[in-house]
Order: C-alpha cells, then structure tokens, then sequence
C-alpha cells in the first residue's frame, strides 16, 4: 500500500518537472497569436546549424563513462540505467540540475565548458532558448521513426522527444458547487466563484503554462481580459504548485474545488490513494490543456559523443519508454509503448492540445508575464 506521502512526492515531482508551451484549439489561432507576438523578426531557433550529425554508433564503447544532467523531477525504477551499462558497458552519472529553466540556464552558461554528455528535460518553453544558444549536436535517432511524428519539432534533430504530457484545469468531482466545468470561460463565471486556485507563472512551472494557455485561447487581444474576468471572480494565486494542490485544492483539505495541475493527476491520485479507492476523485478540463515535451540532447563540447548517442538511442527504447507513466507521469514518446493500467483506465490526453511556436513563446516570455503580473497582483 503506498502512502499519502508518496503520491505528494509524486505529484509534486510532476510539478516540478512541467514548465509548458501553449496554443490554440484550432491552427487560424496558432496563426493569429504567432504573427500577434512575433514582431515581423525571423527566429533562428530551427534554422540549419551547419554541424554534421554524429554517426549511429557502432564501436565498442565499454568502459565510457557519461554524465546526464536532468532537471529535478527526473526518476526512473532502480536498475533502468543499469540495463544500459549491462547493454553497453557505458556508465551513467546522472546529475539533477533544478527546474526546466535552471536547467538550460547552467548549460548556456558553461556551454564553452560543459559539465555534462547529456541533457534531458528541455522542454517546448525553453527549447529554442537552448537551440539558440548552440547547447546541442545534431542526431538523428534510430528509433525516431517510431516517436509521434508531431513531437519532433526540431528538422535538425539537435534534441530527441522522449516524452509529452498536458499542462489541464483539474477539479474535485464531490466538491463542485454545481455542474463541472466545460470550458476555461466557466471559471469566470459566479457558479465557479471563489472556487479556483492556480498558481504565480514567475515562480510556478504550472502556472506559467496556464498563462501560456489563455494566451493561445484568447490570443493576444483576449488573454488580459479574461484574466480580469478570474480576478473579479476570486481566483486565488499561489507561489507554487503544491501550496494550491495540497493546501488551497480539496485535496489538502482547503476549499476550492478547481486547480491547475496534470492530466496525468487522476492516475496519480488513484494509484498512490491510501486507502486505495475504486476510481480517482479528480477529473480534467480538457478544453484548458497545454501541452509539454520534454527532450534529450547531446551536449556540444562533450568528449563522447558516440557513447552519449547511445545513451539517445537507450531512452527511446522499450526499457526506458515503458518506465516513464508511472514514474514521471508523462506519456511515452514511442508510439508503439503499452501504457500500464493506470493509465489506460483514469488517463488521458487532450484530442486538442494548445500550443504555440516556441520561438514565439521565447521572444514574448518576459512581456507576458509583466503583464500578467499588472492585470493580477496590481
């Protein structure tokens, strides 16, 4: 039987993990917010690096010794690495390195002296931040043909997709004052009053992925003023994750029946309940969802660039793919990876997710969140 205290830790890993990128419902809004925010300015973010990729490996590279960076919420089953080095004789030191942002932020700035092989936890909000700035070497995985063709956004194949998950408004089915949500307009109306909490985008992975959702929503003439619709009616903004989902959310007792979180919430919610329960007690706004992939990326500057292309190749594998759900509670970049029961029977993703352009999102990030910050705090 797990504890409470597990499925906090997991969800609070969740938390931690995921800092979006978002969109809109429909490709004519992806258009509008992208031409809206760009400023006419060309980014270079996919643009040809002029590098040549690194080869498949073939050699025998037993005895190599690589280092991963992650970011904090990185967690696989005990032995998961092992079978690479039993698979490869290459040995994984794995370093955690803070959030997504913190992340990228080290390697850019020791990017003339990189303290890794291996970057895994850049994410579609940071993404052309580190492409920009020249973190990785081009590689084309093997398996890549067997990864969702929608996740591999980047033509030059300087970053992997290893996996995705949706950024979504949950809510507490028993504690709803009346009917649940439909839409993200519901939560501005006097049924949801007082009743929902998400969190600061400026210290909150989450919250500015919530952010990052009105904007591709409502776009750049809507998004202020749908926010002025949640203040007026009470939203509630917390400085983290955990403060709003384990203290103003019903599930840390507190009184709000609505809470940004994950789509992947429910299966957390259900498989770590103590005592355990028949079905999970949350369920999802779909039509709120922002959605994230995470990446792995071969660092410039490393000395073993054919021992980390296989460590590429691993986390596309079976072994890798099939331990990410119930771990990091994100989806299986693989396609062809059998989703463990949790998952199939309490989780899902959105039919629709939003999202924008990361280039977009890179060059509007600190004008988005000063404005929300007048619209809100001010």
């Amino acid at each position: 039987m797990c504890s409470k205290s597990r499925s906090i830790r997991v969800l609070v890993s969740l938390a931690v993990a995921i800092t979006m990128f978002a969109s809109a419902c429909s490709s004519d809004d992806v258009g509008d917010v992208a031409t809206a925010t760009s400023g006419g300015a060309e980014s270079t973010c996919f643009a040809d690096p002029g590098i040549d990729p690194i080869a498949t490996p073939t050699g025998d590279l037993a005895g190599t010794t690589i280092t991963l960076v992650t970011h904090d919420s990185f967690f696989v089953s005990e032995g998961t690495l092992k079978a690479f080095t039993d698979e490869t004789g290459i040995v994984v030191e794995q370093v955690a390195a803070g959030d997504a942002g913190q992340l990228v932020s080290s390697a850019v700035l020791t990017i003339d002296n990189p303290t890794a092989d291996v970057m895994f936890g850049i994410d579609n909000a940071f993404l052309c931040r580190g492409l920009e700035a020249g973190l990785f070497l081009p590689y084309e995985a093997a398996r890549l043909g067997d990864v969702h063709a929608e996740l591999a956004v980047d033509p030059h194949h300087r970053v992997t997709p290893v996996d995705f998950g949706d950024v979504c408004v949950n809510y507490w089915v028993d504690a709803l004052p009346g009917a649940a949500p439909a839409s993200l307009d519901d939560l501005t109306e006097a049924d949801f009053a007082d009743q929902f909490v998400t969190m600061n985008p400026e210290t909150s992975s989450p919250g500015f992925a919530f952010l990052l959702a009105t904007i591709a929503k409502y776009g750049e003439d809507g998004w202020e003023d749908y926010w002025s619709g949640l203040v007026d009616n009470g939203v509630e903004i917390t400085a983290g994750w955990s403060d709003a989902y384990y203290g103003s959310f019903t599930a840390g007792g507190g009184t709000r029946s609505v809470v940004t979180s994950y789509a992947s919430s429910p299966p957390a919610e259900f498989l770590f309940a103590d005592p355990p329960v028949d079905a999970p007690p949350t369920e999802v706004l779909f039509d709120s969802c922002f959605r994230q992939i995470e990446f792995a990326g071969i660092l410039a500057g490393t000395e073993h660039p054919e021992a980390a292309a296989a460590l590429i190749e691993f986390m596309l594998s079976e072994t890798f793919q099939s331990d990410i759900p119930e771990n990091m509670f994100v989806y299986p970049a693989n396609s062809t990876i059998a989703l463990p029961d949790s998952f199939v029977r309490f989780g899902a993703t959105a039919d629709d997710p939003l999202i924008i352009d990361p280039a977009v999102i890179e060059a509007n990030r600190d004008d988005w969140t000063e404005r929300w910050t007048t619209v809100v705090l001010r």
